[in-house]
């Protein structure tokens, strides 16, 4: 990986924290307090739900035009966390 990449990658995952925080309106958390590891869906992350996740998946079509949803195949492993989210949009937004 080259450092333009590098650069990319961290720019990605800072605009993924900023959009969970802004798009489900989680007020008392900073965006660059969330882990691009930790878990989003459970206790030791985020604790979001299924409503959470619907909501995030509308934020991501509206801004990186891709569609997570349960057809999509490992959906689970895809929003698992920041850093998998952030690899699921560079795959499916090359040209």
């Amino acid at each position: 990986m080259n450092n333009s990449e590098t650069q990319n990658d961290a720019a990605l995952i800072a605009d993924l924290q900023n959009l969970i925080v802004e798009a489900l309106e989680l007020e008392d958390i900073n965006p660059g307090d969330i882990a691009p590891d930790a878990p989003l869906f459970s206790d030791e992350g985020l604790g979001l739900d299924s409503i959470d996740a619907m909501e995030l998946g509308v934020a991501l079509k509206r801004r990186y035009k891709v569609t997570l949803n349960q057809e999509t195949k490992d959906v689970d492993k895809h929003f698992a966390t920041i850093a998998s989210l952030a690899q699921f949009i560079t795959e499916n937004t090359q040209a």
